[in-house]
């Protein structure tokens, strides 16, 4: 698998690929992640690319080290990255496409019915 967006970093598409991985139970909580070298050499970059990726999560609490064995997740990092991901869907989608139904003239009954409509009506 290669890392596909030139848009943006690597080290963030790293990043987001093992965010991906525990929301999707890939990787629970208190499992050991693959090294920095391993992450390197499955998607052929640096290996000074992929640990800056790893230590994005580190630094908000998703990755923790054990000195001589290697990185884990932390417990609690579904839920603090399901968190984050809500947020970013709120911002992303809800917020954009309110944003474009006022601007069409869509009122907040209309908007819902189309959503009832995209999701079968559940």
């Amino acid at each position: 698998m290669t890392l596909i967006d030139d848009s943006r970093p690597i080290f963030v598409q790293i990043a987001e690929r093992i965010e991906n991985d525990i929301i999707e139970g890939g990787m629970p909580e208190e499992s050991q992640v693959p090294s920095t070298n391993q992450f390197a050499a499955f998607y052929q970059i640096n290996p000074a690319t992929a640990a800056k990726g790893v230590n994005l999560l580190v630094d908000q609490g998703i990755l923790y080290k054990k000195r001589g064995i290697g990185m884990f997740v932390a417990t609690g990092a579904r839920a603090q990255l399901m968190e984050k991901r809500r947020e970013q869907f709120f911002e992303q989608y809800v917020v954009t496409m309110i944003r474009e139904a006022e601007k069409l003239g869509i009122t907040s009954e209309q908007l819902m019915d189309m959503i009832r409509r995209g999701d079968g009506g559940k």
